[in-house]
């Protein structure tokens, strides 16, 4: 989650007439972009590593409720597939007059992936509330409005009627959007990985009394 915001921020780097405010996170790997190789196996890579998280994702939340885990593991999933993997392998254009089979193919796993993943902060909230987390469920349901707020603002930001106001930053809304989306699942991940030390902190106590 966090290469997805910092990878295309250092591959930026490397894309001169390419800009992080004004353009979408896609962009990056458009075929006239000297780094699309590198972004799209990335993009590749991140769809795979969030397919590989799914296991320790339901181990966490499955004991709160199944069902939900469930959902969100589907969500997490087309996520995956749609807007990561998808898309690595069919390619935006440099700009959006320019249509295409592969930018369509792009535009649509992108947006199911988009729109589904949308909830996911709302679902871990729930999760946290049904498990009594009430400082983390409530960090998520603030993250869901946020993200919700920016997702709005980036779907906005296409309109020709706001091409002049702040509302055109494409690229700052998607970033934001993405930022809000992710935060409820990287408590997830911070949580889990301190459970882990800690018991390998218990194991490791046994071991020396033994």
């Amino acid at each position: 989650m966090s290469g997805d915001l910092i990878v295309s921020f250092l591959l930026s780097f490397f894309y001169k007439d390419y800009s992080n405010i004004k353009m979408s996170i896609s962009a990056l790997g458009n075929p006239n972009s000297p780094i699309k190789i590198p972004f799209n196996i990335w993009m590749f890579f991140e769809g795979l590593l969030f397919l590989i998280s799914l296991p320790t994702i339901y181990n966490y939340f499955k004991s709160t409720s199944p069902k939900l885990t469930v959902v969100l593991l589907i969500i997490i999933s087309v996520f995956a597939i749609g807007a990561c993997i998808f898309t690595s392998f069919f390619s935006v254009n440099e700009t959006k007059n320019i249509t295409t089979v592969a930018s369509k193919i792009h535009g649509i796993g992108s947006t199911i992936g988009f729109c589904l993943f949308l909830f996911v902060p709302l679902l871990v909230s729930i999760l946290y509330f049904k498990s009594s987390e009430n400082f983390f469920d409530t960090i998520s349901i603030i993250c869901f409005i946020l993200s919700l707020i920016f997702f709005v603002l980036f779907i906005m930001s296409d309109k020709e009627t706001f091409s002049s106001t702040v509302i055109a930053n494409e690229g700052l809304w998607q970033r934001l959007n993405l930022l809000f989306m992710y935060i409820p699942l990287c408590i997830v991940c911070l949580q889990e990985m301190r459970n882990i030390f800690l018991s390998s902190q218990g194991c490791f106590m046994l071991f020396i009394k033994l």
